[in-house]
């Protein structure tokens, strides 16, 4: 076939535009359409461990591959779902994380979200469901926000961090999370910030979101959602962003701490923590929340002292009821870590307990409303 002249290539582009259609020309690249921006940004955990052999699955050390490097053994497949950045906000597992931490952690967040379609976060799965929750009360931007990790590391056989690595990158481009806050996305799933815990040490099937199920799953190129948080139901509107801009409060966060109770379990753990200084006490009781007469007692003297609890339960599910008990609040189906963090951050906005009911019986509680007719 005769070579193209440059005037010719020119003039054949101009035709196939004029006419609607696509052509290639020799030299030609073919037009490529633009994939959603992703910025994931690395915190360390299992996902980016080093085994010792690849079949030490469960003897390796965590937080040694950097973030960069995980992204670039998905290419080239990742870059046909979205163009991705990275950026390494620490390498430790995630129970080595604080509040002060935490903090920082949703200014990075807030801010990759200026310039991105969505950020996906990779955390060690000890704590992800506080990441998550966390993330999801004080993030501002309703754009998609995804974690994800693994319960292998990165170099052993049969591993689960690449699928899961890409599958929350290929979620978080698609934008079908759009204003249901902060999801998790592992084994294929997607569950909720507020419902999700993990529920078993080693399995990798280990979390779920109990009762409530999961949103959806990731099913190769395939994304099914079955259901979504009860905050869409604000989407669009002002009131999807919660009361906890963490550039408003103060530099200093509030002090909650958790208490087990047990059978004939004493009221010390509690009395120290109040003497100690801290504003707030989960309790994670029995049942519907029962806590022992001991601890009763001492809840009562701390209440006096202005300390305020959350009840929740320590049975992994179903829901602890507020009874408008003075300086006790029902935190529903909370877990107690969960419980703890919107305690934390409710302190730090205001020490109006009526505030406080209202914000665990909406934000905490998360119930559909269904519109009167």
């Amino acid at each position: 076939m005769r070579k193209l002249t440059r005037r010719s290539t020119v003039l054949f582009t101009l035709i196939s535009l004029a006419l609607g259609t696509t052509a290639s020309v020799a030299g030609a690249e073919p037009d490529k359409k633009p994939v959603p921006k992703v910025a994931v940004i690395g915190t360390g955990g299992t996902i980016s461990g080093v085994s010792k052999n690849r079949v030490s699955f469960q003897d390796y050390e965590s937080g040694k591959l950097p973030i960069s490097k995980m992204v670039d053994d998905l290419k080239p497949e990742v870059d046909t779902v979205a163009d991705v950045t990275t950026e390494q906000f620490g390498n430790k597992g995630s129970g080595s994380y604080s509040i002060a931490d935490y903090r920082r952690l949703t200014a990075t967040v807030d801010q990759a979200l200026k310039t991105n379609d969505a950020v996906v976060v990779t955390t060690g799965t000890d704590t992800m469901e506080e990441f998550a929750y966390w993330l999801d009360l004080t993030v501002r931007s309703d754009k998609p926000v995804i974690l994800t990790g693994s319960m292998r590391p990165w170099t052993v056989i049969g591993t689960d961090a690449p699928a899961n690595l890409y599958n929350a990158i290929h979620l978080a481009a698609s934008g079908k999370t759009t204003c249901y806050g902060t999801v998790l996305m592992l084994n294929d799933q997607i569950q909720a910030a507020r419902e999700v815990r993990k529920t078993d040490a080693l399995r990798m099937d280990t979390f779920s979101s109990g009762a409530s199920g999961e949103l959806g799953v990731v099913d190769q190129d395939n994304i099914r959602l079955n259901r979504a948080p009860a905050r869409i139901q604000q989407c669009g509107k002002k009131t999807w962003e919660t009361p906890f801009d963490l550039d408003k409060m103060g530099k200093t966060l509030p002090r909650v701490e958790i208490a087990y109770s047990y059978q004939d379990a004493g009221g010390e753990a509690i009395k120290a923590f109040a003497d100690a200084g801290a504003d707030g006490v989960v309790t994670a009781g029995t049942g519907a929340g029962g806590v022992s007469p001991q601890m009763s007692e001492a809840r009562k003297d701390a209440v006096k002292n202005g300390v305020i609890f959350a009840s929740t339960t320590r049975t992994g599910s179903g829901a602890v009821y507020d009874k408008n008990t003075d300086g006790v609040i029902g935190a529903d189906d909370l877990t107690p870590q969960k419980a703890r963090l919107l305690l934390l951050l409710s302190l730090a906005k205001t020490d109006d307990q009526n505030q406080i009911r209202t914000w665990f019986s909406t934000l905490g509680a998360a119930q559909f409303i269904t519109p009167r007719r």
